[in-house]
């Protein structure tokens, strides 16, 4: 095949899709992955986690190294560039470029081999570190480099990157670390670098030697280049090689080429597998947090803290901490932070111990508290609470791409690193620097080691702003210099630092740049335009990707986006932190859990809208584009858990973006799906079905009305029908009102509880009327959740603003303490979604009735002390495991329903699940129901299974039923349990 000399390093250059169909055509029979060239698929990897977007050439998702080998030759063959790419969350632009994507993440993230007794451990490069440390615990052993992306950061990637983390002045950066590389080079070729190897292999060997000639006569130029502080990862890791050559006499035994591909960001070649030194797991940990009254005296106290002999020693001034207070996961955390004299903080030190002995652990905070005073720290020694603690350092980068205003604090010069001993000093000429031009920054750091997390507020949009940038920028990069430090501690250069490396380091150190580049990719393919030959500073910027600016056009949305800055910022908050990658912990996010698929994450959904309503999808077009199929389709696995709202630190509502997406696409084509027409009038169906329950349960078993049924709706067949039962209205109309003088509650009938499980309904009630209450329940109406989740809002809206208005009568007429929901889904509608809708309701009542609202579980919970009568329920030691529903943990958690199970048994836990899979609607379907099970398979059916002789309580009628069909287990609500309790042993 004839070689296609495409330009590499011209990323404006046209891009001839038929070489581009050549190569796929001839890579697909070749692999086992998958290659993707069409334009949707290139634009899910055209951005990071910085201000950068690059659509790239191709998208390769190999399911071996084999496949990545095959990629990588024919690239070759066609001359094409190549970037390596795990989780994507560069914050310095490295893992966009105008190339062909090699996506290790999906497949290629394997343990190949452990070996305890030589604390060391070879692992494919897209495995998750938080995935490798987890398997590595029951070794007592563990990868020492802890990044706070841990949850979703590749191994893969931090070698690229050389990254650290915030223990790092115990154990150094990812190079310290390396053992050995298996790497492919540009050619396709394949090389095992480790120390020796040049004397084992000629090819290494002259690799090595051309290395040690190009380092050699610049051992005075480096040693007063570099800077003598542990975090720095500008350029090549020529000082480890300068060491290792001088180490070696002529033999070059000692020298290790993996050493050197630390931190060269793919722009050598890319790794298919590497061998890892291990740290043991500290025996004891112990953390303190101690609050002060600005970041200046936070600083000052770094040096004292540091001669205690800590870990890490962390740093949050007061921007990020108002980020968090507005952050519905972060909020707590900073709520438990120490006050100065009374006062909120204005900055905090997070300082961790790591010794051999609990003992020594509470000797060192002992200390830490003596030094500062007791009321201004405080310490944990426990795992649970300590991880907790730790949340909201680990937040910090991307909870200020939150923050309102055109002007947002940006990653440029974030990457600072001084020695820890003039950090005070260095802030203060900074700070001077950013007066100068106008503007300030947030703050957060690595202190133990003088790494600085500095953003500056900038409006890219404004060119002004893009040219202060680049100014503030280059005089960083003097000031940093000046003081003995580095460009880059953590972060590396890519498209945002390479073009002040020739400032920094000089012409020479530069030019060996451009020659170690050379000895190992002559034909400058891999990942080109970072550390060699950069474009500048601004181009590809985000906001103006092709040297066009894009923006959200105006447009009449149905729900206001007055938080987010209206509805543009909406739109953009996905900043690419990519929290929402990781595959253990809280829900975020079920669909790319089980598909690991970018496409499906919530930042691919996220890029998708952004691409989408910014018009991006058509090539000469700047309007929105409310009916492109393919983000229809990215936005079909979405299950709308709400758990991207609460857990994503920047806050991006994917589900309400969604809901908005569908409403316009619906309203631009004229048309609703016969399928959401009909799912988004759920609460009459199922109030039909309850006229006559026995017969229409019957008839839905009845073999050719169930097909009609799938055919017609898209219903899996392997899926049961939930069963109607008699109205909940009927019978509270026909028995007698109790408690007639008493407070009153109104109990919210939602569609499922009042049709088909009214009996969790009538034990709502009776409960309710043995704690003292009357409890009234009208037919209020339908909350809208199906038809809010299924985007059919100018439906919804007209729904809502009539059971709204039957709520305030309500209220207005009986007073209620509280308005009580059984199903989580239509209490979050009430209590977060019509608060945003452009509902023609007085806002005022809106926030009145969401007030009122909250689950019967919980208003029992939570009042327990306060209701009329206060029962005396012997708990007993049955076991009770509980399956949170997925909108309950995301806005109010599970808690109280905690509380309340625990006064019935002694023996209640909350499972750690995930998503169950259900979602309403989403897991009935056909292109569904596989998906559905495959979520409820990663935590919650194991765990039911493995449940035997315990009550399972799950409050959300989805996830009852997804445990029916999946386990074959009947789950029941959590008011049912406490009724069975209350009425059978309380007042005995």
């Amino acid at each position: 095949m004839s070689t296609v000399n495409l330009p590499i390093l011209d990323d404006n250059a046209p891009v001839d899709d038929a070489q581009l169909v050549a190569f796929a055509r001839a890579l697909r029979p070749a692999i086992q992955g998958d290659v993707h060239i069409d334009q949707h698929t290139r634009l899910l990897y055209a951005t990071d986690a910085s201000i950068y977007q690059v659509s790239p050439l191709a998208v390769v998702v190999p399911a071996t190294t084999d496949d990545a080998q095959a990629a990588v030759e024919i690239a070759s063959r066609f001359g094409l560039p190549i970037l390596p790419r795990g989780g994507g969350t560069s914050l310095a632009g490295q893992t966009v470029n105008r190339a062909v994507v090699i996506d290790f993440s999906k497949h290629c993230n394997q343990i190949l081999d452990i070996d305890p007794g030589a604390k060391s451990v070879r692992v494919q490069p897209g495995i998750v570190l938080d995935t490798l440390n987890r398997q590595l615990a029951r070794f007592g052993l563990m990868f020492g480099p802890d990044v706070a992306t841990a949850s979703h950061a590749n191994i893969g990637g931090m070698i690229g990157n050389n990254s650290a983390g915030a223990h790092s002045v115990l154990y150094g950066r990812t190079s310290d670390h390396i053992r050995a590389l298996d790497v492919l080079l540009a050619d396709g070729s394949q090389h095992s670098f480790t120390s020796g190897a040049a004397s084992c292999d000629p090819r290494i060997e002259v690799m090595t030697r051309r290395v040690a000639d190009v380092v050699q006569p610049l051992a005075q130029e480096i040693r007063q280049r570099y800077p003598g502080i542990l975090r720095h990862v500008d350029g090549y890791n020529l000082d480890i090689m300068l060491d290792q050559i001088k180490a070696s006499d002529d033999s070059l035994d000692r020298v290790n080429l993996a050493q050197l591909f630390c931190g060269s960001e793919g722009t050598l070649g890319l790794s298919t597998s590497a061998t890892l030194g291990l740290v043991d797991v500290p025996r004891a940990k112990g953390l303190a947090i101690v609050s002060f009254g600005s970041v200046d005296e936070a600083l000052r106290a770094v040096m004292s803290m540091l001669a205690t002999g800590p870990a890490a020693v962390e740093l949050i001034d007061d921007i990020v901490l108002r980020a968090a207070r507005a952050n519905a996961i972060c909020r707590p955390y900073v709520d438990l932070l120490p006050r100065v004299g009374g006062k909120d903080p204005s900055a905090v030190l997070y300082v961790e111990y790591f010794a051999s002995s609990e003992d020594r652990v509470r000797t060192s905070l002992h200390e830490l508290t003596l030094r500062f005073g007791e009321d201004r720290v405080n310490t944990y020694t426990d795992p649970a609470a300590m991880k907790s603690a730790w949340t909201l350092r680990k937040s910090g980068e991307p909870l200020l791409h939150g923050l309102p205003g055109r002007r947002k604090p940006l990653t440029f010069v974030e990457d600072l690193a001084v020695d820890p001993a003039v950090l005070p000093e260095f802030i203060e000429a900074f700070r001077a620097l950013l007066t100068r031009y106008g503007t300030h920054a947030a703050f957060y750091a690595h202190a133990s080691v003088g790494c600085l997390h500095v953003r500056p507020m900038i409006d890219l949009r404004d060119t002004s702003d893009r040219t202060m940038m680049i100014k503030i920028a280059e005089e960083a990069t003097d000031l940093v210099r000046q003081f003995g430090g580095a460009v880059s501690g953590e972060h590396g250069d890519g498209r945002l630092r390479s073009h002040v490396l020739e400032r920094y380091f000089g012409p020479a150190i530069c030019s060996a740049f451009g020659d170690i580049k050379a000895i190992f990719d002559p034909e400058h393919r891999m990942n080109p335009g970072n550390i060699v030959a950069p474009p500048a500073m601004d181009e590809h910027l985000r906001v103006q990707p092709d040297e066009r600016a894009v923006a959200v056009a105006p447009i009449e949305t149905y729900y206001r986006y007055d938080a987010e800055g209206g509805f543009g910022h909406a739109v953009e908050m996905c900043n690419g932190a990519g929290m929402c990658r990781k595959t253990s912990g809280g829900i975020m996010c079920p669909s790319y859990r089980a598909t690991r698929d970018e496409r499906h994450a919530t930042r691919g959904r996220g890029n998708a809208l952004r691409l989408a309503i910014t018009g991006q999808f058509d090539q000469n077009g700047a309007e929105p584009i409310w009916d492109d199929l393919e983000t229809l389709e990215t936005l079909d696995l979405c299950l709308s858990c709400k758990a991207c709202k609460a857990e994503c630190p920047s806050n991006v509502d994917v589900a309400r973006l969604k809901s908005e997406y569908l409403a316009q696409s619906y309203d631009d084509r004229g048309c609703i799906p016969l399928t959401v027409s009909v799912f988004t009038r759920i609460r009459m169906l199922n109030r039909l079905g309850s006229f006559l329950p026995f017969a229409a349960n019957l008839t839905n078993r009845i073999p050719p009305w169930r097909w009609v049924l799938n055919w017609t709706l898209g219903i899996d067949k392997r899926r049961s029908l939930p069963p109607f039962g008699r109205s909940l209205f009927g019978w509270a109309r026909r028995r007698r009102t109790r408690n007639v003088d008493a407070p009153c509650i109104v109990l919210f009938g939602d569609c499922f509880t009042a049709y088909n499980e009214p009996h969790i309904g009538r034990a709502a009630v009776r409960v309710l009327e043995a704690l003292g209450y009357r409890v009234l329940t009208p037919n209020l109406g339908c909350c809208g959740r199906s038809m809010i989740s299924l985007g059919r809002l100018s439906t919804a809206v007209d729904t809502i603003h009539a059971t709204a208005r039957r709520m305030i009568d309500a209220v207005r007429e009986h007073d209620p303490v509280a308005i009580l929901g059984i199903e989580p889904s239509c209490v979050s509608a009430i209590v977060d979604d019509w608060l945003d809708l452009k509902l023609p309701v007085l806002h005022d009542d809106l926030l009145m009735l969401a007030s009122l609202t909250q689950t019967v579980e919980d208003f029992i919970a939570s009042q327990w002390n306060t209701h009329p009568i206060v029962p005396d329920i012997q708990a007993n030691d049955e076991p009770v495991r509980v399956h949170g529903h997925c909108h309950q943990r995301s806005l109010w958690g599970t808690d109280a329903t905690h509380e309340l199970l625990s006064r019935c048994s002694t023996d209640v836990e909350i499972w750690d699940t995930g998503c169950c899979g259900m979602a309403g609607a989403f897991g009935f379907t056909r292109d569904h129901y596989d998906l559905s099970m495959t979520i409820g398979e990663q935590t919650l059916f194991p765990l039911a299974r493995d449940a035997d002789g315990a009550t399972i309580v799950a409050p959300g009628t989805s996830c009852r039923h997804q445990l029916l069909d999946g386990v074959h287990k009947d789950a029941v609500h959590p008011i049912e349990y406490f009724a069975s309790a209350l009425l059978s042993r309380s007042r005995a």
